[in-house]
């Protein structure tokens, strides 16, 4: 049995920085691995849509954008909703989204995103994705979001959702608060499978163990890298992937609010998130109406969500 910790989200700071190396670095015993987790990816597998395109619309009333970025940002989203993103499509993404965010305050962006999240995104959420990150906690599973969208966008996300970690795409911010246009770190295709390979080593999950859920085929190595993948509202590629290696294949169609989901539970205000959003010191908002309360419970074995072709979506 799993030893159970206090649910507390943190944030991951994927590799992107050289470290230099100590000479002589003192060797510290490895965590032996032995707990576990699932990985989740973000847009079309948690949320119905593109989560940085979705606050195109905020961004423009707040001054960041202009209408015709608005109306390329909307092409971008039905495409992407339509058909998915191969990898030409998403290079052609990340050009166009660091080039429009250049010179935006970090800080404006921040409080933005929080003012508007319930308003955008809570609308978005499968309900089938919340039952099922609701079980893996419940089995003493930690949840990690694992997502190509900004950091910006998706640490509030996961704060909503209760993850217990994040890993996203950083861009580089200046002296001056803004974004300079270039990206830090790109949580992307492999980059993504080897942020989750190191936060296994410092967490001490057994990989073999866990569980990973994407819509797309560019997330292969992110899937590849745990023993139980499933694919969710998966595009042409994904689906043949996962046919041939026996995958569990979910289709998730239900967005659901979580207001409306967990109607007994009392949801952060927005402010509180703008607070958490803006203030690193801030306390943990978007947590207390999800596990905080049933995390301690004894694992079970958790039941099909979704439905899935060849077998079922969660195994032991």
């Amino acid at each position: 049995m799993q030893t159970m910790r206090p649910l507390q989200t943190k944030r991951f700071c994927a590799p992107y920085a050289r470290r230099v190396a100590d000479p002589d670095p003192p060797r510290t015993p490895a965590v032996p691995p032995t707990r576990t987790a699932a990985f989740f990816d973000l847009d079309k597998t948690i949320i119905a849509k593109s989560s940085t395109l979705a606050f195109s619309r905020s961004f423009y009333q707040g001054g960041l954008i202009n209408r015709r970025a608005v109306l390329r940002s909307a092409y971008a989203q039905f495409v992407y909703l339509v058909g998915g993103a191969d990898h030409d499509q998403m290079e052609r993404m990340r050009s166009y989204l660091s080039s429009m965010a250049a010179g935006w305050d970090v800080e404006q962006v921040k409080v933005i995103v929080a003012e508007t999240l319930h308003q955008l995104i809570d609308p978005l959420i499968y309900d089938e994705a919340a039952t099922l990150i609701e079980q893996h906690h419940l089995a003493g599973r930690d949840v990690v979001i694992v997502s190509t969208s900004g950091a910006e966008v998706v640490e509030p996300i996961g704060e909503l959702l209760g993850a217990d970690h994040v890993i996203a795409t950083r861009m580089v911010v200046d002296a001056e608060g803004r974004y300079s246009g270039e990206i830090a770190y790109y949580a992307y295709a492999e980059t993504k499978a080897e942020a989750i390979r190191e936060l296994a080593e410092t967490e001490g999950y057994d990989l073999s163990r866990c569980y990973a859920y994407s819509d797309s085929a560019t997330d292969l190595p992110m899937l590849q890298a745990v023993g139980h993948p499933s694919a969710v509202n998966p595009d042409r590629a994904l689906r043949k992937e996962a046919l041939a290696r026996d995958w569990p294949v979910l289709v998730f169609a239900r967005p659901v609010r979580l207001r409306d989901r967990f109607a007994g539970v009392s949801l952060p205000r927005p402010g509180a998130l703008a607070a958490v959003a803006v203030s690193a010191g801030a306390a943990t908002a978007g947590v207390v109406w999800f596990a905080n309360r049933r995390r301690g419970a004894a694992r079970q074995r958790l039941p099909r969500v979704g439905r899935a072709t060849r077998r079922s979506a969660l195994r032991r």
